[in-house]
């Protein structure tokens, strides 16, 4: 992809924290970005605060519905006429025993990371088909190592990484390049945090925003499939 002027993204849970930090680097980099967000209302504000109508556009969807999904991006193409990059990055994380789990907590962690990212990516398949676009995935560290507490959201980000691996196998002979970023500890709302200056030593949101950047500029011939990004200096208190 390399020029990054004009070319338009798609950005699944975009009104906060990474998905935020990316959709700002982008529009940085001279491209248009859609974010999305269960909240209509809300991602329609946080996108008047990122930019122009020109240039960023809000929508409603919840990536746990196939049909927000292919609703939300009919409506950049519809703005737009492109789809360039999709970055499947809404996820929500309930830590607890798992006996203390619940079906319900179970489910929506699986909905949310794992069949969110497939349905975003089905919608937006032919599109991306189109442009030969690039697709990518935020996952996480938990993808590949467990912990305790972790049983459902572990269980969703290990399918996601898979998924993720899968799908790049199955699309770049489309020429469409598929990647998953793997962040441990960012700086974000994520699981009630509050970012403030305890959270300095984290990975921060526009940090993740730079990595898509450079994804998105790398040489068409070369494809980092999958990313593990670790705070330099972790807390001590979490090492």
């Amino acid at each position: 992809m390399v020029n990054l002027e004009g070319k338009v993204a798609y950005i699944t849970g975009g009104t906060k924290g990474i998905g935020y930090g990316i959709a700002e680097t982008l529009l940085n980099a001279g491209m248009k970005v859609a974010i999305s967000g269960r909240d209509t209302q809300n991602a329609k504000e946080v996108a008047k605060q990122l930019g122009t109508e020109e240039r960023v556009l809000g929508l409603g969807s919840d990536v746990t519905e196939p049909e927000d999904e292919e609703k939300a991006v009919n409506a950049v193409l519809k703005k737009w006429g492109q789809l360039d990059v999709v970055i499947a990055n809404a996820g929500v994380g309930i830590f607890k025993p798992v006996g203390e789990l619940s079906t319900a907590e179970w489910r929506k962690m699986i909905d949310t990371n794992l069949n969110g990212p497939f349905f975003t990516l089905k919608a937006s398949l032919d599109a991306l088909r189109r442009s030969q676009g690039y697709y990518i995935t935020i996952a996480s560290l938990a993808g590949t190592n467990f912990f305790a507490s972790g049983t459902g959201y572990n269980a969703s980000k290990f399918g996601l990484v898979g998924f993720t691996q899968a799908a790049m196998l199955d699309l770049r002979s489309s020429d469409i390049k598929v990647s998953t970023i793997m962040p441990g500890s960012v700086a974000t709302h994520f699981n009630n945090n509050i970012p403030d200056d305890k959270d300095s030593w984290k990975i921060q949101p526009e940090d993740i925003g730079l990595l898509v950047e450079d994804l998105l500029r790398m040489n068409p011939r070369t494809l980092p499939s999958k990313i593990e990004v670790r705070p330099t200096r972790p807390d001590k208190k979490n090492t």
